[in-house]
Parts: structure tokens; C-alpha cells; sequence
């Protein structure tokens, strides 16, 4: 179709935003031949920069200026990967200080094509977005990186902050935007947010930036259209703006491979990670275990659990006596990065696990794609992060909830209540671990014969279907990711998305 047009794109700064926005601008561009900017502090585009292994002629990475120390950051951070938990506020409010760089970038594209780009693709935590797009004569579309039920639900709660005002005994209480009977706990809000008063630098940042954010015209939405019929419909009526769901964002190879026992590696290699072993390796230790018989153990790329915590862990998965690889990482209060200390774990825990075959303990990164795709996988126990539900999902594995910051606890609910695809071990690092639970929970889902384990694989099946369907491309027969971002590049392009 050649060039027709230019699109802006701002993610957050974290690596669970910026990789979806790479994906999608990739997905955009091959529809559309538009050219894609996006946007972001050095130290986030050099990561972008690498993870780009082939040029993308249409696809530019800008610098925007940026002092982390003026911001009360350590020297060079700028992604929330890099920062402890009571840092990261000072990070997002940080962001507001690109507004005016990015201004100055939308300008320079006006100076230089004679015209502003066709839309401005925002981070749903970058709402300042819709005033630069106002200021410059364009239209700003917000893009959330979670699912629709986890977006009305963290939206709602930062604006409404529903939990101050009217909790019951149980410390359930109703969230704006949700259906009565759909009761939420005190126990699912992150501290930050438990703590909110509307006052607090926590509230000031999101009630501003999530309202700005309802302001834009449209909204980009990760997810499938069938997967998430109640979590879409609520969205919709809450935001009132057009939203197109266009997930799952990930990698072709993934939704189009077949699980087999002794696959070769989709080896989507993530950029500045150090992986504790090859995908090779790790598929070659799976191939030594019959079909769904292994559960996968990982808390994503930035969290980690308590030192008792992770004891309990330990305890319960010996304990259960099933095949396991565990992405493990030094616990809360340890430098994440660091190495492992052995009074962490039971004594001689891990080399009883590498002499039986139990365990496969892996330090930093795993290749997680490669390990839920393979046959031998029957069960991820998971931060839920939306990244990994995502990629769970996609391959039709059950998943154990264990769900510690952001909008993790809402995905988890969603899981369980919504979908049927999970059963919830804990929440959050202050809550007790103990063995016996551990295995109880792994036994529930594992068991081939047990009618809820049966279930949670039918149905995780089922949303793995509907996954694939969702994405297909083959000639008149378009699933519905695919017709909703031929929808959105369209609108864009014929300027059907007003002010």
C-alpha cells in the first residue's frame, strides 16, 4: 500500500509495555505501510533497539530527553525492572516530564511532512498524550497492555477508590463498572492502593493520568474478543469510546505452532536478559517427562516472593512429587539479581531435585514460551502478569494463581471466576506458605482424573482455540483480532476517529 501516513506510539516504561508496543506497531505497519515512531527515554529505546534483530525500514525509535536524577532516580534507570517498589512512583511521575519532548517530536513531523501524524498511540498511563494531540491537531488512542477486565478494574479502583467508602464485614466491597455479584476483597489491592486516600502522590498520578486517558477517542485493547465477553462489555460501557480488542501481541510462531513432545525452540530470545539455561537444554530435560506432567514456576521479569515464602514453595513442590521448572530468584529484600543462598531453600533441596530429575531450577530468565509450548507442561504457576496469561493461554495451559503487584489480582479473578482456567495458591508476600497447600493446589490441577483438573484443561483448550481463531488470516476467512485491527488502521487512515 506504500506509506500513507505516520503514527506516534508512547509506552510506559516497563518492559511489559514496551514489548506489546513494539508488537503492535509491527502488526500496524504490515497492514498499513504507515510509518511508526515511537517514542521513549534513551536507556528504553537502546532496549527496543535491541531486541530488533532484522531492519524495519518503517519502524523508527526516537530518543526523548530525559535526566533520571532530576526525578529522584538512581543513575541510569528508566524502566521499572530497575527499581525497587517504593521507587517506581517516582518513575511514573517522571513520565509527565516527556510531554513537552514529545510536543517538540510531533512538531518537528508537521515541519517536516506538512501535516501532524495520523493518531498518537498512548500508554493508558501516559493520558497526557490526548492534550499533546489536541495541542498539535491530531487524535490520541489509548492502548492498554492488560486485559479489559484488569483495565475497568485497576481504572476504577485508582479513580473510585470504592474500598474507602463502602466495605463490608468480609472486606468485600463493589467496584463502579462491574456487576453487583461481582465482589472484589480488600486483600486483591496492592498496598499502594490500599493506602490511596486520593491524596497520596499514588492517587494524584493515576486519577490524573487514567481520567486524561478516558479522554482519548478510542481505545486499543490486548485482548480476544471471545475470551472476554463480560471484562469487553463493562470496558466499553465505562470508557464510552470505540475499543478494538487486538491481542494476543505475541510472536506468530507461538500461535501457530503445534505442542509436540520434542518440539525445537520458537527461541524468542528476550533482549539484556541472561538466561539460566539454553532453551535447548531445557526442552531436552522436558522431553525426559511424559505429556503434561511438569508445572512451570515463574513470578515475570521483575518480582520475587518472601524468604519464608519461597521455603514453603520449596517444601510443597518436593513434597507433591511432580516434575518442575522453577525460574527462581533471590527473595524480597536480596538483590534480585544476586545469586541464590542455600539457607533459602531445604537443606540440599536442590541437588536432591537435579539427582532425581524432580526439579529443574533455572537462575534469572527461562525460555517461557518454549516451556509452555511443550507437550510435557501441564500447569503454570504464575504472577499473572497479563504477558504470561497471555502466552499460557495461547498453548492451553491451566495456570495456578499466585498474583503479587498491579493488576494481577483482577486478572487472577478473572481466571478463576470468569474463565475456569485456574485456582488461586495465595496473593501477594505477606501471606503464610505452607507446603501442604502447595501440594494440594498442584495435585487439584494436575490430577488427569480429578473432574477440576479435567475441566481447567477443556477449557483452557477451549480459550486456546479460541485464540487461534481469533488471529487467523487466510483469505476471506479473518478472525476477529485480525478484522479489529484492519478496523482500527482503517479508521485511522480514512479519519473516521474524531476529537
Amino acid at each position: 500500500m506504500g506509506s500513507r501516513g505516520h503514527v506516534v506510539m508512547l509506552p510506559m516504561m516497563a518492559h511489559g509495555h514496551l514489548i506489546p508496543f513494539l508488537s503492535l506497531a509491527r502488526q500496524i505497519e504490515q497492514r498499513s505501510g504507515f510509518t511508526i515512531t515511537i517514542a521513549n527515554t534513551p536507556l528504553n529505546i537502546q532496549y527496543l533497539q535491541s531486541t530488533i534483530t532484522s531492519p524495519e525500514p518503517n519502524i523508527h525509535l526516537v530518543e526523548l530527553p530525559f535526566i533520571n536524577t532530576d526525578h529522584g532516580l538512581p543513575p541510569n534507570t528508566e524502566n521499572t525492572e530497575d527499581l525497587t517498589l517504593n521507587l517506581i512512583i517516582n518513575l511514573c511521575k517522571s513520565s509527565i516530564s516527556l510531554k513537552t519532548p514529545c510536543q517538540n517530536l510531533i512538531q518537528d513531523i508537521i515541519d517536516k511532512e506538512g501535516q501532524p501524524p495520523l493518531c498518537i498511540i498512548s500508554d493508558v498511563f501516559f493520558g497526557w498524550a490526548s492534550e499533546v494531540a489536541k495541542s498539535t491537531g491530531t487524535v490520541n488512542v489509548t492502548f492498554t497492555t492488560c486485559g479489559a477486565y484488569g483495565t475497568l478494574a485497576y481504572s476504577s479502583m485508582w479513580l473510585n477508590l470504592p474500598h474507602r467508602h463502602k466495605i463490608d464485614d468480609s472486606g468485600e466491597f463493589n467496584v463502579p463498572g462491574f456487576p453487583d455479584h461481582c465482589r472484589f476483597h480488600v486483600t486483591q489491592l496492592h498496598s499502594f492502593l490500599r493506602n490511596a486516600d486520593g491524596f497520596d502522590s499514588w492517587s494524584k498520578f493515576m486519577q490524573t493520568q487514567i481520567s486524561l486517558s478516558l479522554k482519548s477517542c478510542g481505545w486499543l485493547c490486548n485482548t480476544i474478543e471471545e475470551i472476554e465477553p463480560l471484562g469487553l462489555q463493562r470496558l466499553r460501557d465505562y470508557v464510552k469510546v470505540p475499543i478494538w480488542s487486538i491481542g494476543p501481541l505475541l510472536p506468530p510462531a507461538v500461535l501457530l505452532k503445534e505442542s509436540s513432545p520434542t518440539h525445537s525452540s520458537i527461541n524468542r530470545q528476550r533482549a539484556g536478559k541472561i538466561p539460566g539455561i539454553s532453551a535447548e537444554e531445557c526442552i531436552e530435560w522436558l522431553n525426559s517427562h511424559s505429556s503434561s506432567s511438569v508445572v512451570y514456576i515463574s513470578f515475570g521479569s521483575q518480582n520475587t516472593i518472601s524468604p519464608s515464602q519461597m521455603m514453603g514453595l520449596a517444601n510443597g513442590l518436593e513434597m507433591a512429587k511432580k516434575p518442575f521448572i522453577w525460574v527462581i530468584r533471590p527473595p524480597i529484600g536480596f538483590n534480585i539479581k544476586g545469586e541464590i543462598k542455600p539457607e533459602w531453600l531445604p537443606e540440599g533441596f536442590e541437588d536432591r531435585m537435579k539427582k532425581s530429575k524432580q526439579g529443574l531450577l533455572v537462575k534469572n530468565w527461562a525460555p517461557q514460551l518454549d516451556i509452555l509450548s511443550h507437550n510435557s507442561t501441564g500447569a503454570f504457576l504464575s504472577h499473572c502478569g497479563w504477558n504470561s496469561v497471555l502466552e499460557s493461554l495461547s498453548q492451553g495451559v491451566p495456570m495456578i494463581g499466585w498474583p503479587l503487584a498491579a493488576e494481577q489480582t483482577y486478572n487472577s479473578k478473572m481466571l478463576v471466576e470468569e474463565m475456569g482456567v485456574s485456582v488461586e495458591l495465595t496473593r501477594g508476600v505477606e501471606g503464610v506458605v505452607e507446603g501442604s497447600e502447595v501440594k494440594r493446589v498442584i495435585d487439584l490441577v494436575m490430577d488427569k482424573n480429578g473432574i477440576l483438573g479435567q475441566n481447567m484443561k477443556k477449557k483452557a483448550w477451549e480459550i486456546r482455540e479460541q485464540i487461534r481463531a481469533a488471529v487467523r488470516d487466510d483469505g476471506e476467512s479473518k478472525g476477529s483480532s485480525v478484522k479489529a485491527l484492519n478496523d482500527f488502521v482503517s479508521a485511522i487512515q480514512n479519519q473516521k476517529i474524531n476529537a
